[in-house]
């Protein structure tokens, strides 16, 4: 029976989750056919701000590998689980190569190579982490993806610890076909997979990113006007700075030029050449080229 594209928010709700996880993840885990009670949490802080795996662990009786690297936040990590035995906490930052992967980590725990639950969240390089996983093949992943982002775009920020960027969501579906996985649900954050052979159960007709993506209220979007002004429309912040986005900085072209080209005097066509080949010297130069190479050919 094929439902709304999006019914898997109408289970949104949260014990310890930001924007609704606990409650979507409780409802994917009840909708496969089978649950080991094992899940991963990377990048777990200290185990209960914002964790999408402390609901299963408390009420659902889950065991779990829940990793942080932050040598602080492992601490209180540690000290909040230190009373549960199935909790293994571990302090290490993944990479992208063989020996400190999450295949690696995973290995030296009991856990099963098709456990139930993934949650990646590490503020960057959580598609180059996933891209490296292929040991362990979880029945359902959330991972985060950066909302500024348009749905349409696909970045992927460089494999760097040091860099924190993030990917596009449609950069992440991607990835997560390659990988054998489809898209169920997208929070503002946090995008959803389940491995392919259980989509069905889903009963979702198309689960396109443009589709099952319902907040887009942190993109910002850029346009230009035919006279060369640049506008801003959406969200206009830097969301983790908290830094607001303003037109006027965003201006290529002093207002005396803000005009359509072709209308332009010829003391503005002058100005205008001058200041094109101030600002982008390299690019003026090739133009020029190319225009002279046209006129000798139409001339030969």
């Amino acid at each position: 029976m094929r439902k709304k594209a999006t019914w898997l928010l109408e289970f949104r709700s949260n014990a310890y989750s930001q924007t609704g996880e606990d409650g979507i993840i409780q409802r994917i885990l009840g909708i496969l056919p089978r649950n080991d009670k094992w899940c991963v949490e990377l990048g777990a802080w200290d185990g209960r701000l914002h964790s999408n795996t402390r609901s299963l662990i408390e009420s659902q009786d889950y065991s779990a590998v829940l990793i942080e690297g932050d040598k602080a936040k492992f601490s209180k990590l540690s000290e909040n689980y230190s009373h549960n035995k199935k909790v293994i906490a571990v302090n290490a930052f993944i990479g992208f190569e063989k020996g400190n992967s999450l295949d690696q980590i995973l290995s030296m725990t009991p856990i099963s190579k098709d456990f139930d639950f993934l949650s990646i969240d590490i503020d960057g390089n959580d598609y180059h982490v996933w891209e490296a996983m292929w040991e362990y093949r979880p029945k359902a992943v959330c991972i985060e993806f950066n909302p500024t982002i348009p749905t349409e775009v696909r970045f992927v920020q460089q494999p760097q610890p040091s860099v924190n960027q993030g990917a596009s969501l449609l950069s992440l579906v991607d990835l997560g076909k390659k990988k054998g996985y489809e898209l169920v649900s997208v929070l503002p954050f946090n995008a959803f997979f389940v491995a392919c052979e259980y989509y069905p159960m889903f009963g979702i007709e198309n689960n396109a990113p443009e589709v099952l993506r319902a907040d887009q209220s942190h993109i910002t979007y850029l346009f230009s006007g035919y006279d060369g002004r640049v506008f801003l429309h959406g969200n206009r912040t830097l969301p983790w700075h908290r830094i607001e986005l303003k037109e006027s900085r965003m201006q290529c072209l002093p207002r005396m030029l803000r005009k359509y080209p072709c209308n332009y005097s010829v003391i503005e066509k002058l100005f205008f050449f001058v200041y094109f080949f101030l600002s982008e010297p390299i690019v003026f130069l090739r133009r020029v080229r190319e225009r002279l190479g046209r006129t000798r050919r139409r001339c030969a």
